[in-house]
C-alpha cells in the first residue's frame, strides 16, 4: 500500500483531526504529525481550545496556534472531523464505476453508462463514524454491504448559485469518505438515500486539511484486506468538482463546513465477477494523497451495533445569561461591563480596577466603609473575561491589551482630570503600564497587592500548572485552592465570611476567562516603574504570597513617590480579610496632597 503521510507544507500545522482529550475532558482539535504518528494539540491564538474543526474553518489558519506538547495518536480517540451534517454525496460520476454499476442490476437510477446530469443525493449524519471506528453490517437490513472509497470536498465561504468560475473559491479542504452501501436497498427505493444512511456507513477521516496544503490533482486509492480495489484521481471525474459545487448550489445555499463526497471510482464490490459484499473482519483501507489513510474494519454483528446518541436542546448551563448585551458597554470593540456612580460631575473621578478572579463588586466593602460615593465619582468596569464581561476565543488577554481597554475606559467616561486608581493583584500591573503611558490622566495610585515586575521564573511555572488545571477543571478546583493559599492563617481560622466570599468571586468567573488572564500575569513584561511620577500607595499582607512585602518594599526603592503599609496577619484578599485596615490607610491617603 503506498504511504499516504507527505504533507506539501513542510512544518505546517493544517493535518486537522478532531479527538477527544482525556486530559481535559474535552473534545478538541490538534494537528496529526503522520510521519510521527503523534498529534499536537490546537488553540486559538487566546490559548482557547479550538473545540471543532468547523471553527478552524470560520477562524482561519492564522489565528491557530500550537499550545503544548504532542501525544501519541494510538493514546487518542480520534472523533469525524465533520460530524454534524448530513453530506452531499454524487452517485456514478467516474466512468468506468458508472458502466460497472449500470451492468451490476442494482442501478434504478437510470439506464445509461454515462448520467446526463449529477446523480445528487444525502448520506444522515448519524451515519457519521471516525478512523477506526467499526462498520456495522445490520444484518436484518443488508446482504451486500459495500464499499465506495470517494474525496470529501469541504465549503470554506458560504455561496448560493456559485458559478463554476468562482466554484474553487468557496472550497475550504479535503477530507476522505467511505460511502458504505446496502446494495440491494439501494436498488429496491429507486433512490440512494436508505440504503447509504445506515447507522456506521459513513466513515470519514481521519483529518481534513486546506486546499492550499494538498496537490491539485487528488488520487484515492480503496484497499480491501490489503487488497488493492479502486484507483483512480479527480482528473477522471465525469463531473467536476467545481461543477458539483454549481450544481448543488443552484437553489440552496451551501454552508462552511458542509462536506460534498464526489463520487467513487470502479473496483466497488458488485463490480466483480460474481460480486464480493464485505463480511465481519474485513478492513477497508481508503487513502488519498496529503489526507493520509482512513482505515475501518467490518464489526462482528453479534457483538451489537453501536448506539447513536440522542441529542438533547435542553441547556445543561445556567439558564439565566449573565452577558446580557443591554447591560454591557463597548470599549475598543468589546463588551466590557461598566459602572459609574450617580454623583455630581464636579467630583474628583476614582477608578476601581478588580484582579484576578474578581469583579468591580469586590470594592463594594471599601466603597461602603470611605463612603467613595459621597466625595468621589467611582468608575469600575469587568476586565475582559471576568465577572460581567464577556471574552472572545480569538482575543487574547495581556497587560498591554487591559491597559488599553482602560484607556478606552477614561475615554468613554470623559476622564480628563487626574484621576487616582485603586488595583488590586494583576491590575496593579495594568494600572502601573497605564500610567506610564498617560501620566496627565493619573493623580494617585493605590496599589493593593501588586505582582512582581517581572514575575520570578518558579511563579510563572506554578501560574502555567494553574492555566491548566482551569482549563482541564474549570473553577472549583482553583477556588479551593486560593481561599487556602491566598489568604492568612488568622482569616482561615476565624473569617469563614471571608473565605466564603473568595470562594463565591472565584466560582463567579468563566474558566476561560480566568486561564486567559492568569496568562497575561504569566507574559507580563517588566515595567519601567522607576519613571512613575504618580503618588503610590502600596498594600499588602504579612502573609501575601502574591506581593510579599519584600516585593513591595522594592517598589517603593525604585519608584518616586511611594508607601507601603503592611497589614498584618492578611494574605492576598486585603478587603475581604481586613477592609478596615486598608480603608483606614486609603482614608488618610486621598487626603493627602
Amino acid at each position: 500500500m503506498p504511504s499516504t503521510d507527505s504533507n506539501s507544507a513542510q512544518g505546517s500545522l493544517t493535518n486537522y483531526v478532531a479527538y477527544h482529550d482525556r486530559r481535559i475532558g474535552k473534545d478538541t482539535v490538534g494537528h496529526y504529525d503522520l510521519e510521527n504518528g503523534t498529534i499536537v494539540p490546537l488553540s486559538f491564538i487566546s490559548g482557547t481550545h479550538v473545540e471543532n474543526i468547523y471553527q478552524v474553518i470560520e477562524v482561519g489558519e492564522s489565528n491557530i496556534i500550537c499550545v503544548s506538547q504532542s501525544q501519541p495518536a494510538r493514546s487518542l480517540k480520534i472523533l469525524p472531523p465533520f460530524p454534524d451534517r448530513d453530506v452531499l454525496c454524487v452517485g456514478k460520476n467516474y466512468s468506468e464505476h458508472a458502466k460497472e454499476f449500470n451492468s451490476s442490476g442494482f442501478d434504478s437510477s437510470d439506464k445509461v453508462d454515462t448520467p446526463s446530469h449529477p446523480v445528487i443525493f444525502t448520506k444522515r449524519f448519524t451515519s457519521i463514524i471516525a478512523h477506526c471506528d467499526k462498520i456495522y453490517p445490520h444484518p436484518d437490513f443488508s446482504r451486500t454491504v459495500d464499499y465506495e472509497g470517494e474525496i470529501g470536498v469541504v465549503i470554506g465561504k458560504s455561496g448560493y448559485r456559485i458559478s463554476e468560475a468562482d466554484a474553487m473559491d468557496h472550497v475550504w479542504g479535503y477530507t476522505i469518505i467511505n460511502d458504505i452501501t446496502a446494495r440491494e436497498r439501494q436498488r429496491d427505493h429507486k433512490q440512494f438515500y436508505i440504503g447509504k444512511s445506515a447507522d456506521t456507513f459513513c466513515p470519514m477521516g481521519p483529518i481534513a486539511v486546506p486546499k492550499e496544503r494538498l496537490d491539485e490533482v487528488l488520487r484515492v486509492q480503496t484497499h480491501v484486506n490489503g487488497e488493492l480495489r479502486q484507483d483512480a484521481t479527480t482528473n477522471d471525474l465525469i463531473f467536476s468538482i467545481p461543477f458539483l459545487i454549481k450544481t448543488m448550489s443552484e437553489g440552496q445555499t451551501l454552508l462552511p463546513g458542509d462536506v460534498l463526497a464526489t463520487g467513487t471510482p470502479a473496483g466497488v464490490g458488485i463490480g466483480r465477477k460474481p460480486p464480493v459484499y464485505l463480511k465481519a473482519g474485513d478492513e477497508v483501507s481508503v487513502s488519498i494523497n496529503g489526507l493520509s489513510t482512513l482505515v475501518n474494519e467490518v464489526a462482528n454483528p453479534h457483538l451489537g451495533k453501536p448506539k447513536v446518541e440522542d441529542i438533547s436542546h435542553m441547556r445543561t448551563t445556567h439558564t439565566v445569561d449573565k452577558y446580557k448585551q443591554s447591560t454591557l458597554t463597548l470599549i475598543n470593540g468589546k463588551p466590557l461591563y461598566y459602572t459609574k456612580s450617580d454623583s455630581g460631575t464636579d467630583r474628583p473621578p476614582v477608578v476601581l480596577l478588580h484582579g484576578l478572579g474578581g469583579s468591580n463588586d469586590y470594592f463594594e466593602p471599601l466603597i461602603y466603609a470611605l463612603k467613595l460615593q459621597e466625595r468621589h465619582t467611582l468608575h469600575a468596569f469587568d476586565f475582559e473575561g471576568h465577572g460581567l464581561s464577556p471574552t472572545s476565543p480569538l482575543s487574547k488577554i495581556s497587560v498591554e491589551s487591559l491597559a488599553e481597554d482602560l484607556n478606552g475606559i477614561f475615554g468613554h467616561a470623559k476622564i480628563t482630570s487626574k484621576a487616582i486608581i485603586v488595583a488590586h493583584g494583576i491590575s496593579c500591573l495594568v494600572a502601573m503600564s497605564f500610567t506610564l503611558a498617560h501620566p496627565e490622566l493619573v493623580a494617585k495610585l493605590v496599589l493593593l497587592s501588586p505582582p512582581p515586575s517581572p514575575l520570578p521564573d518558579l511563579e510563572r511555572l506554578n501560574m502555567r500548572s494553574g492555566i491548566h488545571s482551569a482549563r482541564a477543571s474549570g473553577m472549583l478546583p482553583v477556588a479551593k485552592m486560593d481561599s487556602i493559599s491566598g489568604t492568612s492563617r488568622r482569616t482561615r481560622e476565624t473569617n469563614p465570611l471571608a473565605n466564603t466570599a473568595i470562594k463565591m468571586s472565584l466560582l463567579n468567573q468563566d474558566a476561560e476567562g480566568y486561564a486567559k488572564a492568569l496568562q497575561a500575569l504569566v507574559d507580563a513584561k517588566e515595567l519601567d516603574v522607576g519613571a512613575i511620577e504618580a503618588k503610590t500607595l502600596i498594600i499588602t499582607g504579612s502573609e501575601d504570597e502574591n506581593s510579599p512585602p519584600q516585593t513591595c518594599e522594592a517598589y517603593v526603592a525604585a519608584m518616586k513617590s511611594a508607601s507601603v503599609l503592611v497589614l498584618q496577619d492578611v494574605g492576598h484578599w486585603h478587603l475581604f480579610e481586613d477592609c478596615s485596615g486598608v480603608a483606614n490607610a486609603m482614608g488618610h491617603f486621598l487626603e493627602e496632597n
